[in-house]
This record gives C-alpha cells, structure tokens and sequence, in this order.
C-alpha cells in the first residue's frame, strides 16, 4: 500500500537549511520547487534518506499548517564514519553545540542543531 517515505523539516531559512545539510553534511538535493529563485520546498538524498525542507510560509499557505521550526519533538539521526571529525566540521561552520562526543554503548555520538534549532545527532560504531 505504501510506497515510500520522507521526513519533512520546516525551515523558516531554507537557504541555511540547504547549505547545513547539502554543502556542510554532504547531501545530494533530488527535488525543488520552484526549479528557479528561492525554494519553498526541497528534498535531499543521502545513502537512500530523504529529506525534506520546506518553508514555514508554504507550509500554511498549502497544508493550513502553523509550523515551528526547532522545536525538539524529533532529532535526525546521521550516521558518519567519525564522530569527532564530523562534529569539529561542523561546529567550525557554526552548528551550535547539544552535545560534544561522546561514547554511547558501542556507538559515538553527538548532538548538534541545524539553522532552524532541529537537533541533528551524529552517530558512529565505536572503534
């Protein structure tokens, strides 16, 4: 019956948005609309994730939604192959810091959050 999935952030800077996820963690964009101008809705791909930004404005102008943007109902798990590196990487472009690495069971993992306030946690197996 179902057929595929997203997880859609709403962004009130989806320009930030892009450049955090896209050019800071290296997804690949698949989708937007408009095709020209400032987006109001995108969709990134990495390792067969989707995500999805779109903006606040599209989101009640289209859905009748009143979105707010960082509230931490939900954290956006990543996965890299160096926590420390990663984390350093982008705390060094500015994410402000939830938590700095650390070991977690047999994994690390830190927290960061994204220009909207989203938390983004970076994952890693332990060595």
């Amino acid at each position: 019956m179902f057929e595929d999935a997203l997880v859609n952030l709403y962004t009130n800077d989806i320009e930030a948005g892009i450049r955090f996820y896209r050019d800071l963690m290296g997804f690949r964009e698949t989708f937007r609309t408009p095709k020209t101008g400032t987006p109001t809705h995108i969709e990134l791909q990495i390792q067969g994730f989707t995500l999805g930004l779109g903006t606040v404005e599209a989101a009640k102008r289209v859905h009748g939604v009143d979105a707010t943007p960082g509230a931490p109902a939900m954290v956006l798990v990543v996965w890299t192959d160096n926590v420390d590196n990663s984390f350093a990487t982008m705390t060094a472009a500015g994410a402000p810091v939830v938590q700095a690495p650390h070991d977690a069971g047999s994994n690390r993992a830190a927290i960061v959050r994204d220009p909207d306030g989203n938390l983004v946690e970076l994952v890693a197996k332990r060595r």
